[in-house]
């Protein structure tokens, strides 16, 4: 299977910098994959998983904490807002994250931004499916 150039970027580094075959990414409108020799494409992507690696067999995850993405010239780039790789999460760190957002949502006191609250629950419970399923 042919092959393309993959990279995953944030603004504090590079996360992924390699050649795969395939990769799944949590599109606006639901999931779509790319294959090598796509055409040229721009794309929102939300709060999701991002697989990526062979077509067939084991592939690697990131937790994506949404972002753009552009295909061309076979070179798939990430832009995102937060990406972090399966194996790189602290799941200590996700789960009291989650309890802390839990804890904000049930307090419904007035000064809470429950818009972030939910968010950030979003993004932790994304990490520990991530991190669990490696």
């Amino acid at each position: 299977m042919a092959t393309f150039q993959f990279e995953v970027v944030t603004q504090e580094r590079t996360v992924v910098l390699a050649d795969v075959e395939h990769v799944l990414l949590p599109g606006e409108d639901g999931k779509f994959g790319v294959l090598a020799g796509h055409l040229p494409i721009m794309a929102a992507l939300t709060i999701g998983v991002l697989e990526f690696g062979p077509l067939q067999g084991k592939r690697r995850k990131i937790a994506l904490g949404g972002g753009f993405m552009e295909m061309n010239n076979n070179r798939l780039t990430v832009m995102a807002n937060t990406a972090e790789l399966a194996e790189n999460i602290d799941v200590l760190r996700a789960r009291q994250a989650k309890e802390r957002a839990e804890q904000r949502i049930a307090g419904q006191k007035a000064d809470v931004d429950f818009s972030r609250a939910k968010l950030a629950l979003r993004k932790a419970l994304l990490r520990l499916e991530v991190a669990n399923n490696e």
